[in-house]
This record gives C-alpha cells, sequence and structure tokens, in this order.
C-alpha cells in the first residue's frame, strides 16, 4: 500500500463506520419495546465480548494486562457504559436522527474541557463555533423536551461520556491494538453491568431490572452488540489509515444514515426546527475542524501566531 492510498482507504472504512454506526441504535430502540435500557446496555458488552475475545486469540494478541492498564480500562469501560446507557435511554422514547444530533455537540465539549480543565490553546473563533453549536443543539432539545420531558437532556449525557472517554483513549494506548482495545473494555464493562443488574432483579426498577427475551428480542440484543464491534473496528482502523482531521467531517454523515433508518424502521423523520439544529451544529463542528488543520499547518510550518490559536 502506497502513502497515497492510505487516505482513501481511511476514508472509505469511514463512511462504513458511517453506514453500520445507527445500526446499534436502530437495534437498541428496537429491543428496547420490551427490554430494560440496563439490560441492554449489558446485552452489548456481552455481545461484544464474545465476538472479539476469540478473534484476540486467533490473531494471538497478548491478554497481560499491567495493573495501570487494567485501571485506565475500567475507566474508559465506566465512561462508556455511561454514554451507551443515557443514549439507548433517550432513543427509547425520542427519533434516533434527534438524539445522535444533540450527542454531536461532544467536539465542543471537548473543546471546552481542552480549554478551561487542560490549559489547551483553543482560540476565539473556535469557541465562538462551540457556543454556536451549542446554540443549535437547544434548538433540538427545546421542542424535543416540550414532547419528551427530561429524557431530551440524555444525550447530553452521552455527548459528556462519550468527551470524556476519547480524552481517556490518550492514556496508554500508544501501540495498543484495536481489537484487545475493545475487547478488554468490553469485559470491563461487563464486569461492572451484569452486578449491576443481578442486584436489580425483581426491584421493579424500569430502566435496570432485567426480563427475559422473547423471540426476535434476542436476535436484537446480539445485533447491538455485533454492530458495536464492528462499527468501533472500523473507526479504529479508519483513524490508523488516514488522520482525524481528515475523517472528522465524514463523521456528520452518520446524521444521514442515522435519519435513513429512522425513517425506514420506526417512521421518523426530522422536523424543520431540527434539520435547522442539524444544519448549525454541523456548521460548527466543521469550522472547528476547518481551525484545526489551519493551525496545524501553521504549527508545521513553524508559524507562530501572535494571537493564541483560532
Amino acid at each position: 500500500m502506497t502513502a497515497d492510498d492510505r487516505p482513501v482507504l481511511g476514508t472509505a472504512l469511514m463512511l462504513a463506520f458511517c453506514l453500520t454506526a445507527p445500526l446499534i441504535d436502530t437495534a437498541a430502540k428496537l429491543a428496547a419495546e420490551t427490554i430494560p435500557v440496563g439490560q441492554i446496555t449489558t446485552a452489548r458488552y456481552i455481545a461484544q465480548a464474545l465476538i472479539l475475545l476469540p478473534i484476540m486469540a486467533l490473531m494471538r494478541l497478548d491478554f497481560r494486562m499491567s495493573r495501570t492498564d487494567i485501571a485506565v480500562t475500567f475507566v474508559r469501560a465506566i465512561l462508556s457504559v455511561g454514554s451507551t446507557i443515557t443514549f439507548v435511554g433517550a432513543i427509547a422514547v425520542m427519533p434516533l436522527a434527534d438524539a445522535l444530533a444533540i450527542v454531536f455537540v461532544e467536539p465542543f465539549l471537548l473543546l471546552f474541557i481542552g480549554h478551561f480543565f487542560l490549559s489547551e490553546t483553543v482560540g476565539i473563533r473556535r469557541l465562538g463555533a462551540a457556543v454556536v453549536g451549542f446554540a443549535g443543539s437547544l434548538i433540538i432539545i427545546r421542542p424535543s423536551f416540550v414532547e419528551f420531558g427530561a429524557v431530551a437532556l440524555l444525550p447530553l449525557g452521552t455527548a459528556f461520556f462519550f468527551a470524556l472517554y476519547m480524552l481517556s483513549m490518550r492514556w496508554r494506548t500508544r501501540g495498543a491494538h484495536p481489537v484487545s482495545l475493545q475487547a478488554m473494555t468490553a469485559v470491563a464493562a461487563v464486569i461492572l453491568t451484569v452486578p449491576a443488574l443481578w442486584l436489580a432483579n425483581g426491584s421493579g426498577l424500569d430502566s435496570l431490572d432485567p426480563v427475559l427475551p422473547e423471540g426476535r428480542y434476542w436476535a436484537y440484543l446480539f445485533a447491538v452488540g455485533l454492530a458495536a464491534s464492528v462499527s468501533h473496528l472500523l473507526l479504529t482502523y479508519a483513524l490508523r489509515f488516514a488522520s482525524s482531521t481528515v475523517l472528522a467531517p465524514l463523521h456528520y454523515l452518520e446524521l444521514i444514515s442515522a435519519t435513513f433508518f429512522g425513517y425506514v424502521v420506526f417512521s421518523d423523520f426530522p422536523d424543520l426546527a431540527t434539520w435547522i439544529g442539524i444544519g448549525i451544529i454541523a456548521a460548527s463542528g466543521i469550522y472547528i475542524i476547518h481551525r484545526e488543520r489551519v493551525t496545524a499547518r501553521s504549527v508545521a510550518a513553524g508559524v507562530a501566531p501572535i494571537l493564541p490559536t483560532p
């Protein structure tokens, strides 16, 4: 493979991710008709572990982990579980595209966290774009809050947990194989969620008290884990072949595929206000990516900006 082929392959893998990722949400929403949110979340990680652990063995990847790696893996698992359970809770009642559009404030949260808590240099233009992006999310949240209540705020929780999860990926991941990373995070998530379900058994809690799936709902639960395994591996490998600045704008295509599956499977189609919000969020995110590219080119050229990096 030549150097010119790598970005092309990375782009193809990213497009495949955008097509398959909404299948996680579609299967989860179908399962949520009769299955509690906590049980769907647990099933995702059980299926993911069952799929990826044999692949690890076949690839002869190392199962051993240091204490630090174990600790970091459990932190990632907690954040991943938080992201999953809040989003499944949202789409159980909300349309897929509406909930996913709100989750796309995650890049803006990363920007704010990096600037205010990690002392990363972020210019006024990127901060301004992040504020505009948040405004776009409010356009979607406001009517959703009126229709669905506090559930409309759950995707913001998903964005927060996922932003922290992405930050955690900076810890000791260099050289880690994508299959190992996903498999061991799934195992840690299972260790965390199965006892919670066991304790909730018979409690009557709608979101946690497990039930025995019937018929096709077994397939829906497995499909959540299968789609999660495939899509996240596609994303991880895409980032190995192309930079995040190349791939990030393509991520917004996931909104289109989510809208397609939402309409075909559930007859949900975003209204005008939602499309306006989606447009504002996508435009703000793409502008931030553009500014990051400009900054990266300036740094590569050895040009130090006079003002804080915009």
